[in-house]
């Protein structure tokens, strides 16, 4: 059950400094504070239970729902969650093209199994040192970018961010894919763009452990 007292334990209250604000956010805004926006917490249960229902129906129809944090207090939180409910995650940078470029991307996944594979059943180890050598750059560097999204063999069924302005190009790939957008939004972000936006602090890692709780337990119920 999400409740208010939770939410404000998190600080999913907290809002940006009033000057910074984006006007469309004026209905999710409670007060201003203190130079602060103060985000109204019945219009983030509503709208964190609307994003839960869809989200729940999409995990439903077998597809997957990618999670993107790639701000320091996001990272941790998205790859943990990911990780439980085995979607995949993007938490270092957004490899542009990711979702408009899938084929290729796709591509690089599979030259990452392969390399793996070599390594299980042993060819790896026949190559020459220098071979190795270079293979291993190559499978690091992929691991380090696609590692969290081998498990996506197709376009996602919806994006999940942590701060649409933040990732930007995943957003208008998303747009132009017409993926369903999950976003947290905070008082300084265009709500517009996003068909599930969450009302919340996309600042504090508490604030964004708890709606990421919340989010991937109704991924989970769907699976």
């Amino acid at each position: 059950e999400i409740n208010t007292q939770d939410l404000l334990k998190a600080g999913v209250h907290f809002g940006h400094i009033a000057r910074k604000w984006n006007p469309n956010m004026r209905s999710f805004i409670f007060m201003k504070k203190g130079g602060i926006h103060i985000i109204d917490l019945a219009k983030t249960i509503s709208k964190l239970e609307e994003a839960c229902h869809e989200l729940k129906k999409i995990a439903k129809n077998g597809k997957k729902i990618l999670l993107v944090g790639t701000k320091a207090q996001a990272r941790e939180k998205i790859s943990f969650y990911a990780k439980n409910i085995n979607m995949p995650c993007i938490t270092e940078r957004w490899l542009g093209g990711l979702l408009t470029n899938f084929t290729t991307i796709r591509k690089s996944v599979k030259k990452m199994n392969n390399i793996e594979k070599m390594k299980k059943n042993g060819t790896f180890y026949t190559l020459s040192k220098k071979e190795r050598l270079l293979i291993d750059r190559l499978y690091a560097k992929l691991y380090k970018n696609l590692g969290s999204i081998s498990n996506m063999t197709h376009i996602p069924g919806g994006i999940f961010l942590v701060d649409p302005n933040k990732e930007k190009i995943a957003l208008t790939e998303a747009k132009k894919l017409r993926i369903p957008i999950f976003a947290m939004v905070d008082t300084n972000t265009n709500p517009h763009d996003i068909q599930y936006p969450i009302p919340s602090n996309d600042d504090s890692s508490k604030s964004i452990d708890i709606i990421l709780k919340f989010v991937s337990k109704a991924i989970q119920h769907g699976i």
